[in-house]
């Protein structure tokens, strides 16, 4: 059976508008799904209000939230939260404020140290999106004509930026999950698609911190691991007492990823107990 509990929409880095998601989510018989965009709400909001009109889809709100630990950056899923509850909300406005952060800081690093420049129009739609990501700038670079394609404008251009502190804190972003009564799962704990590699070493390292926090789950099924990396994280969820979770990770035409999880036994995705 097909299920997806992370996936992005055009609110985030994502290309498919929110509506036209629920589209693709029937079309390709998924059943089960969550709307995951980097740290707003606000597609998931826009697909609540559709849901009557598909009755046979089972939908969990979701979030992804762009974290730091002590040693590492990562990402954390939160699902079923309260988006009413104001714990939720300021760290919502916190994770947007250092989005903004970021995105200035990139845009003066591309300009200093490769006269990169956009027109004050293209700036200002970048500005007015909560979510602007690497490939909002990746394709004005291209279309700039920097680069031949979005992969070679994240890889020579963006990826020489280092952000700083540009992330919510770990902890603070766990507890305003679980406050808002919500289920806060470590996104594709190895890395995600695009993203540098982490070692078992660290991973377990950082996994003792964010159980400290309140962490309740593991993305274990995700879309880019093989399934000997899957059964490692599957074990080590359950060695933890920890939930596991199945997404994909898709984002449209901005990343090759497919959208769906095929998971055999449902049962297995033991977070499905908790979030239906």
């Amino acid at each position: 059976m097909l299920i997806d509990l992370h996936m992005h929409s055009s609110e985030s880095d994502g290309t498919d508008e929110p509506e036209n998601l629920l589209d693709l989510i029937a079309l390709n018989n998924i059943k089960i799904f969550s709307l995951t965009d980097h740290d707003n709400i606000d597609g998931v909001k826009r697909i609540e209000d559709k849901l009557n009109n598909y009755k046979t889809l089972k939908f969990i709100r979701g979030v992804e939230l762009s974290c730091r630990t002590k040693n590492i950056k990562c990402h954390i899923l939160a699902f079923n939260y309260d988006y009413d509850n104001q714990d939720f909300k300021n760290i919502l406005q916190l994770a947007e404020d250092l989005r903004h952060v970021k995105l200035e800081k990139r845009l003066k690093f591309l300009r200093e140290n490769f006269g990169i420049e956009f027109e004050d129009s293209e700036i200002k739609i970048l500005r007015d999106n909560s979510a602007s990501g690497k490939p909002h700038v990746a394709n004005l670079i291209v279309k700039h004509g920097f680069a031949k394609n979005k992969e070679d404008a994240i890889k020579n251009f963006i990826n020489k930026f280092e952000s700083g502190d540009t992330r919510v804190d770990a902890e603070l972003a766990i507890q305003a999950v679980l406050k808002s009564g919500g289920v806060p799962v470590w996104a594709h704990p190895f890395g995600g698609e695009g993203e540098p590699e982490i070692s078992q070493e660290l991973l377990n390292l950082s996994l003792h911190e964010l159980k400290s926090y309140g962490l309740k789950g593991l993305e274990c099924y995700y879309s880019k691991y093989s399934q000997e990396r899957r059964e490692y994280l599957a074990s080590l969820a359950l060695k933890n007492n920890l939930l596991i979770s199945a997404g994909s990770d898709y984002h449209g035409k901005n990343k090759n990823i497919k959208l769906g999880i095929d998971v055999e036994d449902l049962n297995k995705v033991t977070i499905l107990n908790y979030l239906l």
